[in-house]
């Protein structure tokens, strides 16, 4: 059966900014899965409803429909148990879900007031301005304000990375010998801000760096290869 992955894009189809999006991109790399992946847009609600979803990622396998990240990345593992595992065993389980909850409320409030006010100009002229309205109605003022001490505000980002940092002086992966699930849900806010942002998130000095950039060469490049706003 086919699988094919609804993937956000900006008005340029092969610009894929979703930090949602990356992760499962990297997990069907990591387990050998071929696939399609089409590009989505913010308003096109349509072209996955029946999914019961307006948010992507949307994975179609056949006839049935996975969205939300963590969902496809359990299914994926799930529905492919010969493949290489995504989290090398049900411990490698659990743990990735503390990563994929610790990244969803640690880094993604964080790395948005960093990038946000950068994402318009890569979008559509119809989904920008979604985005725009959507976002300050969720902020509460302009996206150019919640980014206005990114200078500042990025410092603490850093520190945040604390724990993240501890283990990659260790070790190469969060996983364990090889890379898995838990680096891929980590490294997609990282993927997101270097697609749609110049601002610099990271140090070169930082094992995260060094980290994000094993990430970027993995799959022969399929991170790294992708249109980008930070080369580094």
């Amino acid at each position: 059966m086919p699988v094919i992955l609804h993937d956000l894009c900006g008005a340029d189809p092969s610009h894929r900014f979703s930090p949602y999006c990356w992760r499962v991109r990297m997990a069907l790399a990591h387990k050998g899965i071929p696939h399609e992946t089409v590009p989505w847009r913010f308003t096109d609600k349509a072209a996955i409803a029946d999914a019961g979803t307006d948010k992507v990622p949307v994975l179609r396998h056949g006839d049935r429909t996975v969205s939300e990240s963590w969902t496809v990345l359990e299914y994926l593992e799930d529905t492919w148990p010969g493949a290489l595992s995504l989290f090398g065993g049900e411990g490698g389980r659990a743990l990735s879900r503390f990563v994929n909850t610790w990244s969803d409320a640690v880094m993604m409030p964080t790395v948005v007031k960093l990038v946000v006010s950068d994402i318009p100009a890569h979008l559509a002229p119809e989904d920008a301005a979604y985005f725009v309205r959507t976002r300050e109605a969720r902020f509460g003022k302009p996206l150019a304000e919640v980014t206005a001490n990114r200078d500042r505000d990025v410092e603490a980002f850093r520190r945040d990375l604390h724990p993240l940092r501890m283990v990659l002086r260790e070790r190469p992966w969060l996983s364990g010998p090889t890379a898995g699930a838990a680096d891929y849900i980590a490294f997609g806010p990282l993927q997101w801000a270097r697609c749609v942002s110049a601002f610099p998130l990271l140090t070169p000095d930082d094992p995260v760096y060094a980290w994000r950039g094993r990430l970027l060469d993995a799959f022969d490049g399929l991170a790294r290869d992708t249109p980008a706003q930070d080369r580094s």
